[in-house]
């Protein structure tokens, strides 16, 4: 037998016994009968019975192939349920994988159980449902151009739908230093550029497709009805309002809110 085959052996012994300590490891977790385990980038606890011994034959089996890979699972759809995982590249959101697959991003929203407060990121494994096949989505500067994208750079301080006082949220608060550039998420026509009560100085943007932006808080407005915009323009100035101070931010389709993370990268 050649070098290459003993090395190659070594290689995989090593591999083995790594993949069964980080078992062992693992099952200091374990309760009597059931497991509770933490689903990656969701705050939602799930208890299912213990796969301890099935989870070691496989790694047996398999070489531990997924040892030091970063994909993960969003959640976990019914038993049974007909559909693939979509593996999330880079720039790509819930609303362009829904369109690739001609879904609808509720579907896929139920099917893995996402919350309001998080969207898909790069290497998460996402269940499509009643498909049959995986696809590649072509990511082109079109594709970035008719997708949206982040109207300013902050913290999050306010999430879709979450109660503020006596009402909820329709969009999200990205937090914003006075003076800050408010840029236009998508290409478009400002519909409506003044004061509005209960958002202050909003910008309000139509897309082709039914879709509107709104961008509302802002200490300065740069644009004025009818205006052509592209994406990253810069639409206002971000003011002082809110506490923190924050921007404002909405994507609707036909005159219905929807929850802007499902849209931006």
């Amino acid at each position: 037998m050649t070098k290459d085959f003993y090395l190659n052996l070594i290689k995989q012994i090593v591999n083995l016994a790594f993949c069964l300590w980080s078992v062992v490891f693992s099952l200091k977790c374990e309760g009597n009968s059931m497991v509770e385990c933490k689903l990656p980038k969701l705050d939602t606890r799930v208890r299912f019975p213990s796969l301890a011994p099935l989870l070691v034959i496989a790694l047996m089996l398999s070489g531990c192939a997924t040892a030091g890979k970063k994909d993960y699972i969003s959640g976990f759809p019914e038993k049974g349920r007909p559909g693939v995982y979509h593996k999330v590249k880079k720039g790509e959101t819930l609303w362009s994988i829904a369109k690739a697959y001609d879904v609808s991003i509720k579907e896929v929203i139920d099917a893995n159980r996402i919350p309001n407060v998080a969207r898909v990121e790069e290497n998460q494994l996402v269940f499509i449902p009643g498909v049959h096949a995986s696809k590649e989505i072509a990511f082109s500067k079109d594709a970035k151009e008719n997708g949206f994208a982040w109207p300013i750079r902050g913290k999050l301080v306010g999430y879709f739908h979450e109660r503020k006082g006596g009402y909820f949220n329709k969009g999200i608060d990205i937090q914003a230093r006075e003076g800050e550039p408010v840029r236009a998420a998508r290409r478009g026509q400002v519909v409506f550029a003044d004061y509005l009560t209960g958002y202050g100085y909003t910008v309000i943007v139509s897309h082709a497709d039914e879709f509107f932006s709104v961008y509302a808080r802002n200490g300065k407005l740069l644009v004025g009805l009818n205006d052509s915009v592209h994406q990253g323009q810069e639409l206002a100035r971000a003011g002082q309002g809110g506490t923190p101070s924050h921007v404002h931010f909405e994507i609707r389709k036909r005159s219905l809110e929807d929850n802007p993370l499902y849209y931006l990268p």
